[in-house]
């Protein structure tokens, strides 16, 4: 396995922070004693991105599939001492000697929050729904992909029968609704379900909070659900509220007027490390930030579409490409050391899944003289200008979207247009509004663009987006973030998921990485830290994932805010907004958002901001 040093600073920074009261509950057991009836306890997280639905069928931007985390329970969660597999919905599971038939036997004590009994029948329609409807299958398609059948046995027992050996059986990141819920509507919106937004509010699920205000731009409230069979939330209420500009939100943080900030820069977090009442928290990463090379964008029947420069098609100038980028640059000046120059697709936080290439396969080294050699070689000559030209004359004038909105991605756009301009490509450098970036990664005009994910646990997720089947149907319609297919890619995807073995399914992905890595298609940059801040006047205590040196925000299981504790001199808002708030919300006010709205926003959010 190879692992990278954390960046300088780092370990101070993680030990600034466990000083500054950064108090961790202990184990799955610990259950939380919830805040007294009627204290109006909030918890308040400032955040930026618009939710693109709250049909948990189809959400899947990071924000969204954070706050149903907390709405609906999975079969099995993540162990936050360990990242791997524990009880959730079900208590226990076995496996047939051939791998093909998984029983989940289910816990006899969960309600949803509208009082009726979540039985064996909600868990079965939920996946017979995603594995028979393509509309529903939008989010979690690909955890069903091999599944034949699944009944309920009894209330408690679920069976699922497989085509073939499923390795993702005990990380089926599916949210489980209630079939009395869902049914009717599945029915009536038919063809439209895929359009439908959720937005019936409040939510009717099995977590740990309820989902009961939505003002688009605004703020989501959850209310804490006090009959939840693992123990009540400690928190009355979790309140997101919208802040469009960053720094806005770390002012508020230092205020008082919200608990809790994540996605924060270098800047921003050593601006808070000596504040009073505020504690900061670094963690490794578990995304990745990339740019994506348009190789021809075409869809799963072959209709080309776009406008990608033709010689991009080349994988000698999409290799020249990256080997002419030194990454370990753009983590000095674009991030300001507050990252990890990446090689593989996976970050090394999952050391198990994670590769670099080393010796022989690092065949994309940075090594501008030889980026230079490859493409004079292949009749790539330069104009008067400097600029090449490829053999078929098209002038090597590529256009790069970058996120104006996130400063590493501005700063390392700058350094990447340098360096090609090193060997000869010119960048038009879009540094532009995410929705407009979006739109042009979606219609497949652009050459170069940023993008990224957040990578669970069980990476199987962000290996399928670039499989041939992940291709758009038509136009518009992408699932992944490149427009990617390769024959060899798609039989070891298909491999891994099938290998139940630990280390051979490790190695099975880490060959996966190296073809990725070799198509100079999508070129990982770094793995950025987590950096973000909590107010511990407000927030006693609450849980990492992983307990030791994890993250707070973006979780696989819903720890940190079904855990957290209100401090004793909590200075949290009991009711209404506070001073700076957006005027004219009334309290208790239900604002529903027509579907139109939603659908704009979903279609202007980036591949950036999925996970």
């Amino acid at each position: 396995m190879n692992h990278h040093d954390p960046p300088t600073g780092t370990l101070l920074r993680r030990t600034a922070a466990s000083t500054a009261a950064l108090v961790l509950i202990g184990g799955l057991s610990a259950v939380p004693a919830a805040a007294q009836e009627g204290d109006g306890s909030r918890l308040t997280v400032a955040i930026a991105q618009q939710v693109d639905s709250f049909n948990p069928f189809t959400a899947q931007l990071a924000v969204t599939t954070n706050i149903l985390r907390h709405v609906y329970d999975r079969l099995v969660t993540i162990d936050p001492e360990t990242n791997g597999p524990a009880p959730s919905l079900a208590e226990s599971w076995e496996t047939s000697e051939d791998g093909l038939t998984w029983t989940f036997d289910l816990r006899d004590d969960v309600y949803f929050s509208d009082g009726e009994q979540l039985t064996a029948d909600d868990v079965a329609w939920t996946f017979t729904t995603i594995m028979e409807n393509d509309a529903a299958a939008i989010a979690s398609g690909n955890y069903v992909s091999g599944f034949e059948k699944v009944t309920a046995e009894d209330d408690r027992t679920v069976v699922i029968e497989l085509d073939e050996p499923q390795a993702t059986m005990t990380a089926l990141n599916v949210p489980i609704v209630p079939r009395h819920v869902w049914e009717p509507i599945l029915e009536e919106e038919g063809d439209a379900f895929s359009e439908y937004t959720g937005d019936d509010l409040p939510t009717v699920g099995s977590g740990p909070f309820v989902l009961t205000e939505h003002s688009r731009g605004e703020h989501i409230m959850l209310r804490a659900n006090p009959d939840h069979w693992r123990g009540a939330p400690g928190f009355d209420e979790l309140y997101f509220r919208y802040y469009s500009e960053k720094d806005a939100a770390v002012e508020a943080l230092r205020s008082g007027e919200v608990s809790f900030v994540y996605e924060l820069t270098d800047a921003q977090i050593t601006s808070l490390e000596s504040v009073e009442d505020i504690a900061v928290n670094i963690a490794d990463g578990k995304r990745f930030q990339a740019f994506t090379i348009n190789p021809g964008a075409v869809t799963q029947d072959g209709e080309e579409f776009g406008d990608g420069h033709p010689a991009l098609k080349d994988l000698t100038l999409r290799q020249a490409i990256v080997k002419a980028i030194d990454n370990e640059e753009i983590v000095r000046q674009g991030s300001n050391g507050q990252a990890v120059a990446a090689g593989g697709y996976i970050p090394p936080r999952y050391s198990d899944f994670h590769w670099s290439p080393e010796g022989e396969e690092a065949i994309l080294d940075f090594d501008p003289d030889a980026a230079n050699e490859m493409l004079d070689e292949a009749g790539y000559e330069r104009g008067d200008d400097g600029v090449r030209v490829s053999p078929d004359g098209d002038r090597l004038e590529l256009r790069m979207f970058v996120h104006s909105d996130r400063p590493d991605n501005v700063q390392a756009g700058l350094v990447i247009a340098e360096r090609l301009a090193d060997v000869g490509i010119e960048i038009d450098n879009r540094t532009v509004d995410p929705g407009i970036l979006s739109d042009a990664l979606y219609d497949a005009e652009y050459d170069l663009i940023f993008t990224g994910w957040t990578v669970n646990p069980d990476p199987d997720y962000v290996l399928s987006i670039h499989t041939c089947g992940a291709l758009p149907t038509e136009p518009g319609t992408m699932q992944g973030d490149a427009y990617f297919c390769d024959e060899e890619y798609d039989e070891l995807y298909e491999a891994q998921l099938a290998e139940y073995d630990p280390e051979k399914r490790a190695e099975l992905i880490h060959r996966l990485q190296e073809v990725l890595y070799r198509e100079a298609v999508v070129n990982v940059l770094t793995y950025p830290n987590i950096l973000e801040a909590y107010r511990t006047d407000q927030i006693e205590d609450l849980q990492l994932e992983p307990a030791e040196g994890g993250n707070i925000w973006g979780q696989d299981g819903y720890w940190a805010w079904w855990s957290a504790q209100p401090a004793e001199t909590s200075g949290s808002p009991t009711g209404g907004l506070s001073t700076g708030a957006v005027i004219g919300i009334g309290v208790g006010a239900l604002v529903l958002v027509v579907a139109g709205a939603f659908l704009f926003f979903r279609r202007r959010s980036t591949m950036e901001d999925r996970e």
